[in-house]
């Protein structure tokens, strides 16, 4: 790995020293999924230039494996011959992806290059909405009639299947193109020629082309699925949904949720290939919104002022109890937002859930109330001992309770659960956190 990153280092260094001959030999020896990776980490400009550079075949694989992002500035670097070329050359649904990215003009007007075969099969993948498995499948898929025989299936495939996304799971389907079941290459390969179809092909794990892409894409995963076959509402078959295509969509809803944790919008690009000032962009809002929550820890500290004044050592635990309580919070929002991805949990599940995370959030704070009681009474009073084992009771109760409910509010309203999570969970915990602790002293120390 250390070895290739010299070696991309090295390349950079010649575009620097405009040596591109040089740079041209060195790009042919390198495999596709090392020129993408030295692509990503350039500046748009030289990234258009080594582009360039590379011969036609390698330049289509490249092009393929880029992000959506990254495709769209080399489009607009290029003549609208190349383009046409390299927006030929994609898959129906990566098209529709690439599309995405572009201006509305521009996009229909690469959709017009296209021959009459191309641009239908990206119609119908256009046709539905954005976020579904309908605009994330291919329409390029082989169907196998129920009543053919494994002969008949094995000669459409190797006529049909070079133009296919997956020859490996086959739809079987009856005259009107209703989904039966499903077969596999395996399955025709080691069955008698004479064998009908509908005597070995297995029932179809099948999705419908408007539920939601992610949740299809899990389930896919989780099956461990090759391909789902992908049907309209009367249960025809309009697409499949191969196993590379989930674990994309996968990754992309882990990325956002990863960002969205850390309070900050995702990239949707290499992150060295992303300008400054779009990360800068990602950032500011959410800590703009942080900024202002966060006045209303201050606020607390302005109302309980005359506290603090009596009892000065108290000021030394608030880094503490707020740090506990965020830290809660944080924990119980990332397992539940992990466990509604995933399905574990549904909105309907917010009562079980919400008796859990009070256990938890008890137990917790039984545990780090006891340790903060003695360590505080050893070095301080044990009334004081007493106030903070006490709040890091209710503090740790408070927001493992809360961190576990704003993910399912979030799904409830829906909005991205992630958003609920832990930038909000922090400001929250914060004020909520000090409230108690002062109102705890007052009734202890008698304040």
């Amino acid at each position: 790995m250390t070895d290739m990153t010299e070696q991309l280092d090295d390349l950079a260094d010649l575009i620097r020293d405009e040596r591109l001959t040089d740079l041209r030999v060195a790009l042919d020896e390198l495999n596709t999924g090392d020129v993408v990776d030295f692509l990503e980490r350039l500046g748009v400009k030289d990234r258009a230039v080594t582009f360039r550079l590379l011969p036609k075949d390698t330049a289509v694989h490249v092009f393929d494996q880029l992000d959506q992002a990254l495709q769209h500035e080399i489009v607009e670097g290029l003549k609208d011959g190349d383009v046409a070329h390299f927006f030929e050359s994609l898959d129906p649904d990566d098209r529709v992806r690439l599309m995405d990215e572009m201006p509305a003009s521009v996009a229909r007007k690469m959709l017009r290059h296209l021959d009459a075969r191309e641009r239908s099969l990206t119609n119908i993948v256009l046709g539905y909405a954005s976020g579904t498995i309908g605009r994330a499948m291919s329409p390029e898929f082989v169907a196998i009639p129920e009543h053919w025989t494994v002969k008949q299936a094995m000669e459409k495939i190797r006529r049909a299947g070079v133009d296919a996304e997956t020859i490996y799971t086959l739809p079987v389907v009856d005259g009107h193109r209703l989904l039966k079941g499903v077969v596999s290459l395996r399955e025709l390969m080691f069955s008698d020629e004479d064998t009908v179809v509908s005597t070995i092909m297995s029932e179809a794990d099948s999705v419908d082309a408007d539920h939601d892409a992610e949740d299809a894409a899990r389930r896919c995963a989780d099956r461990k699925h090759l391909a789902v076959p992908v049907t309209d509402k009367e249960h025809r078959v309009v697409g499949i949904f191969t196993v590379d295509d989930a674990m994309d969509i996968l990754e992309r809803a882990e990325t956002e949720d990863a960002a969205r944790h850390g309070g900050a919008e995702p990239l949707h690009r290499p992150y060295l290939s992303t300008p400054v000032l779009t990360i800068m962009r990602s950032r500011i809002v959410w800590l703009l919104v942080l900024a202002l929550g966060a006045t209303l820890t201050v606020q607390v500290l302005d109302t309980f002022e005359e506290t603090l004044e009596a009892v000065v050592v108290l000021a030394l635990f608030v880094p503490l109890l707020i740090g506990t309580g965020g830290n809660t919070g944080n924990q119980a929002a990332t397992t539940v937002t992990r466990a509604l991805a995933l399905g574990d949990v549904a909105t309907r599940d917010v009562f079980r859930v919400l008796w859990r995370e009070v256990r938890v959030g008890i137990t917790l704070g039984s545990v780090l109330g006891v340790l903060g009681f003695l360590l505080v009474s050893w070095r301080w009073d044990w009334d004081v001992g007493a106030v903070i084992g006490l709040t890091l009771l209710a503090v740790c109760t408070l927001a493992a309770s809360a961190g576990g409910m704003m993910p399912l509010l979030g799904k409830k309203i829906g909005a991205d659960p992630a958003v609920f999570a832990n930038p909000f969970i922090s400001t929250f915990v914060d004020a909520t956190g000090l409230i108690i602790y002062f109102l705890i002293a007052m009734a202890v120390l008698g304040l």
